[in-house]
C-alpha cells in the first residue's frame, strides 16, 4: 500500500518542519495549552494531550517545559487563551497552501501571514479557496524497531481500521480517518508499539510540479512560516525535489 506520492509529501513536510523550527518548543507549548483547555490536564483522560506530550518528547522538549505548559493552561499559573485559525492562499506558481495557527492576537497573525504570502510571490486567499484540494487525514507515526515484521504491523493497523500504510527504516506512517485516529492509536499502543506522533493533517489530493524558481520561493515561504511563533502547521500541494528534505 506504499509508494503513493502523498506519503512522500507527508514525510518531506514533516522533516522540513521538524528540522527548521528553532522555536519548536514555543509551538508545542501552545498545542499543549490548547489540549489542556479542551480536555483537562490529565493525559490518561485526554488523548489530545497525550499526543501532544508524545510530540514534545519526540522533539526533546524538557519535561519541566511540558509540565509548565500544562500548569499554565490548567490555571495553576497565569495563562493566555489561544484561538485556532486556518488561512488559505496561493504560493508562487499558484501552489495551494493551508496555514494553521494558534494565536492570542488575530490581527497580528493575519497581518504576518499576509506579509509572508506577499513577500514570497503568493497571495492570501478567502476561506475554502484551496481546502477542497486537500483531505483531512489522521496520520499516526510509529517508531520502527530492528526486529519488526513490517507486513505484520501493516496487517495489525489495517485490522484496527487504518486506511493506508507506508514504512521506512525508522518509522511507519499509518493513515486513518480523523474519527478513527484515537481507536487505531490505542490499539497500536496496546500491541506495544511506540507512537511518535498522532495528528490530523491536510493531505493534498494530488500534487503539482514546480520549476526551480517556484520551488525556491515556496521553500522561502515555508521557512518564514516556520519562524513565526503563531504558525503551527503549513500544508501545500507542490511536488518539490526531496534532496534537502529526506529523513
Amino acid at each position: 500500500m506504499s509508494g503513493h506520492s502523498k506519503w512522500a509529501t507527508i514525510k518531506r513536510q514533516k522533516g522540513k518542519t521538524d528540522a527548521a523550527r528553532a522555536n519548536v518548543f514555543t509551538k508545542i507549548g501552545r498545542e499543549l495549552a490548547v489540549a489542556v483547555k479542551s480536555g483537562g490536564p490529565d493525559p490518561n483522560n485526554n488523548p489530545r494531550l497525550r499526543d501532544c506530550i508524545a510530540k514534545a518528547r519526540a522533539a526533546n522538549m524538557p519535561n519541566d517545559n511540558i509540565q509548565r505548559s500544562i500548569k499554565k493552561a490548567s490555571g495553576e499559573e497565569s495563562n493566555v487563551v489561544y484561538d485556532a485559525i486556518t488561512y488559505e492562499g496561493y504560493g508562487s506558481g499558484g501552489v495551494a497552501v493551508i496555514v494553521e495557527a494558534l494565536t492570542d492576537n488575530k490581527n497580528r497573525t493575519a497581518a504576518a501571514v499576509r506579509h509572508i504570502f506577499d513577500k514570497c510571490g503568493g497571495s492570501l486567499g478567502t476561506t475554502n479557496c484551496v481546502s477542497y484540494m486537500f483531505e483531512s487525514k489522521g496520520i499516526i507515526t510509529v517508531a520502527a524497531q530492528p526486529n519488526d515484521d513490517e507486513e505484520e504491523i501493516m496487517m495489525l493497523a489495517l485490522d484496527l481500521g487504518a486506511d493506508d500504510f507506508d514504512g521506512s527504516e525508522t518509522e511507519y506512517y499509518i493513515s486513518v480517518s480523523p474519527s478513527a485516529i484515537e481507536s487505531v492509536r490505542d490499539g497500536l499502543e496496546k500491541a506495544g508499539k511506540n507512537i511518535l506522533a498522532s495528528e490530523v493533517r491536510q493531505v493534498p489530493s494530488s500534487t503539482v510540479d514546480v520549476d526551480a524558481d517556484t520551488e525556491s520561493k515556496i521553500r522561502r515561504m515555508l521557512d518564514m512560516f516556520d519562524e513565526n511563533d503563531d504558525v503551527q502547521n503549513v500544508y501545500h500541494n507542490a511536488n518539490m525535489s526531496d534532496d534537502e528534505d529526506e529523513e
